[in-house]
């Protein structure tokens, strides 16, 4: 890559984040009435149901804190940071502590769900928010928040989905725990982070790294044994390429060249499974041994794998120096904005989210109840940074 290439990377990272993705979200998802966001949209920003997803609400909280603190005090996204975080306290929690998963749009009950992953997206936004505002008691609000999740998974506080016929744990329970220690650490220096950040990384390569099929799985027994059914070789290399900048970015705090060779590895790994040599862009399942996967829309091309895969190849070219990852990095970055955006005049703003395994579009709406200003909003933000850095610094091979 050459200084013109991280030059026009930032102008498209960050003006696609301030005044696309941003704007969008800001001018038609926050509910003036009711409080909270609105996530479920139209192309063109109208409504199309007016339920709440609890993670949305955390996550967008979360970005509208960080953005104040890392990129520009704005006291617009102050305020709706506060916004956010008024309607999580006040409609967020069941009685015995947990967190709902889906509100009305009044904030009425409607589902939880087993795991307690809203549990974190609320806790990285009350930290982010307590950094912004100096408040001590929704820094302690996140601590309690995190002591919550660690205690749920640890000891289980619903009834098992599966009988103990064939047990089974996923990567997302220790790549979440990782980059929600992350947030904590950097916002409220929660104590513990840098520990438990290294049980979860040596589960992952203890557990989920397979190097007998050089996969990372997303599937396991309780050992991490292979578990020879559609669950367990169902691979999906999205989630994993993230899992991997996560430990790429924890190798980078830490100057640490073992971290960084594990999450180089599972980058590649990865992006060996899930890149479609065919029509390009990630493919969203595959199995392990080639097999057809069960899952219908497993040649489905989704738009946070193609985020994350952004953030890790730009992360592995500037901590290695490797071309190989800065090709990859412009064959993901190309075919993901060739496809996925659709900005004004003739479109509405932000990015499509689903599209058929040839790149058209599955469906026009913005958003639901997974998806909200979280995947590519962090994408735009973590790699505008990252191409501000290797203006100033341009990468070199390493040994």
């Amino acid at each position: 890559m050459t200084p013109k290439r991280f030059e026009n990377l930032t102008a498209v990272y960050r003006d696609g984040l301030l005044d696309d993705t941003l704007p969008y979200w800001i001018d038609h998802c926050v509910d003036r009435e009711h409080g909270g966001f609105i996530m479920a949209l139209d192309r063109d920003g109208s409504i199309m149901d007016t339920d709440k997803g609890m993670w949305q609400q955390g996550r967008f909280t979360w970005l509208l804190a960080h953005l104040y603190n890392n990129v520009e005090p704005r006291d617009e996204w102050l305020a709706l940071a506060k916004h956010g975080y008024d309607f999580i306290r006040k409609h967020g929690f069941d009685i015995d502590g947990q967190m709902w998963f889906h509100v009305t749009r009044e904030g009425a009950p409607i589902r939880k769900r087993r795991y307690a992953f809203t549990e974190t997206f609320a806790a990285i936004a009350f930290a982010a928010l307590a950094k912004a505002t100096g408040d001590d008691v929704i820094a302690q609000q996140a601590r309690d928040l995190y002591d919550f999740y660690r205690d749920y998974i640890k000891q289980g506080a619903t009834p098992p989905k599966f009988t103990d016929t064939r047990p089974t744990k996923g990567i997302g329970v220790p790549m979440i725990d990782i980059v929600t220690c992350q947030v904590l650490r950097d916002t409220i220096d929660l104590p513990g982070t840098t520990e438990r950040i290294d049980e979860c990384i040596e589960e992952i390569h203890r557990d989920f790294m397979n190097h007998e099929f050089e996969a990372v799985m997303e599937t396991v027994g309780p050992n991490g044994e292979f578990i020879d059914h559609f669950d367990g070789r169902t691979l999906n290399p999205g989630h994993a390429i993230e899992a991997a900048w996560f430990i790429m970015h924890e190798a980078k705090h830490r100057n640490d060249s073992q971290l960084l060779d594990m999450g180089t590895t599972m980058l590649d790994w990865m992006w060996m499974r899930g890149w479609d040599d065919e029509y390009g862009g990630l493919l969203y399942f595959v199995d392990v041994k080639g097999l057809p996967c069960q899952e219908y829309w497993h040649d489905m091309k989704f738009w946070w794998p193609h985020c994350e895969a952004i953030i890790a190849t730009l992360l592995a070219y500037q901590m290695t120096g490797d071309e190989k990852y800065a090709k990859w990095h412009t064959m993901v970055h190309d075919w993901t904005y060739a496809h996925f955006p659709d900005p004004p005049p003739e479109g509405g703003g932000d990015w499509f989210g689903y599209l058929h395994r040839d790149g058209r579009v599955s469906v026009h709406s913005k958003g639901n109840v997974w998806r909200g200003p979280f995947h590519l909003p962090r994408m735009q933000l973590y790699c505008w940074q990252l191409a501000e850095e290797m203006k100033e610094a341009p990468p070199t091979n390493q040994p």
